[in-house]
């Protein structure tokens, strides 16, 4: 082990700052140094171009580039903390330069407000369900975050259920807060899951696969059998079909999808049909 780290520290010590855009894709290490791209007005003398974004706080960048998971600003600069791929994904509407953040294959959850997680009610204290996300510490749940709750009309929520939830608050100095009703107090979809079906963990680099809008993974499961699945971001995966079978057999193929190619994956899914 000892040579692998000489080398990657060697790499580290001699390398340079690299811009973002010619590294998509490639993997980064911990502790490389990127420039972030900032395009210039089109109206401006010389039309677009691109030059390293400062980070300091006293310029004024006319673009919003939004760094994500894998990547932290220390000072002026703009640091790697996680081994793995760099994305990119372009903004919506056209303005701003996106959103940067690694890939990597990461299995400890961190909170982050606004995602959506499963979690497991491990004890009732008062008022509050902990309920265990797979981070550091369990996440406290009220009894009146839930769609139609009351003082009198409590949920029935018992130590073992699955919840399916969002974070209002996640960060490193309290403990995190999921609710299960969204800004205008209703559930939409979130909740107790029901008891049958079958939960099982998966790498959160997977999770952030199936979610894309273009995955063709769950649409090919989704044509193998009749289903329900829920996805959480805390690298959970719940899925019931008819049969237990069935279930287990879309547990599996979900989970070894992973380190499927396409092909491969087509192969198992034909034979799944003709049988």
């Amino acid at each position: 082990m000892a040579e692998p780290v000489s080398v990657a520290a060697e790499y580290l010590a001699g390398s340079r700052a690299r811009a973002a855009r010619t590294v998509l894709g490639q993997v980064v290490l911990p502790g490389e140094e990127l420039l972030l791209p900032e395009q210039e007005d089109a109206e401006g003398p010389g039309g677009a171009g691109e030059r390293p974004l400062s980070l300091n706080a006293g310029a004024r960048s006319r673009v919003r580039v939004v760094c994500g998971p894998g990547l932290r600003r220390c000072g002026d600069r703009l640091l790697v903390t996680k081994c793995g791929r760099l994305r990119h994904k372009e903004p919506g509407s056209g303005y701003g330069g996106g959103v940067y953040w690694v890939d990597s294959q990461q299995k400890r959850y961190v909170p982050v407000k606004g995602d959506h997680v499963i979690g497991i009610v491990t004890a009732k204290s008062g008022d509050i369900f902990k309920v265990d996300v797979g981070g550091s510490e369990p996440a406290s749940l009220s009894y009146l975050s839930f769609e139609g709750a009351t003082k009198r009309n409590r949920p029935n929520v018992q130590v073992g259920d699955l919840i399916y939830g969002q974070f209002v608050v996640a960060n490193k100095d309290m403990e995190p807060e999921m609710v299960c009703i969204d800004s205008c107090g209703r559930a939409n979809g979130m909740g107790v899951i029901g008891q049958d079906g079958l939960l099982f963990k998966v790498t959160l680099g997977l999770i952030r696969k199936l979610l894309a809008p273009d995955c063709e993974i769950i649409q090919e499961v989704g044509k193998l059998y009749p289903l329900e699945i829920v996805f959480g971001m805390n690298g959970r995966i719940w899925v019931k079909a008819k049969t237990i079978q069935q279930t287990l057999i879309l547990a599996n193929i979900l989970e070894a999808c992973e380190h499927m190619t396409s092909d491969q994956r087509k192969q198992i899914f034909s034979r799944l049909a003709e049988s």
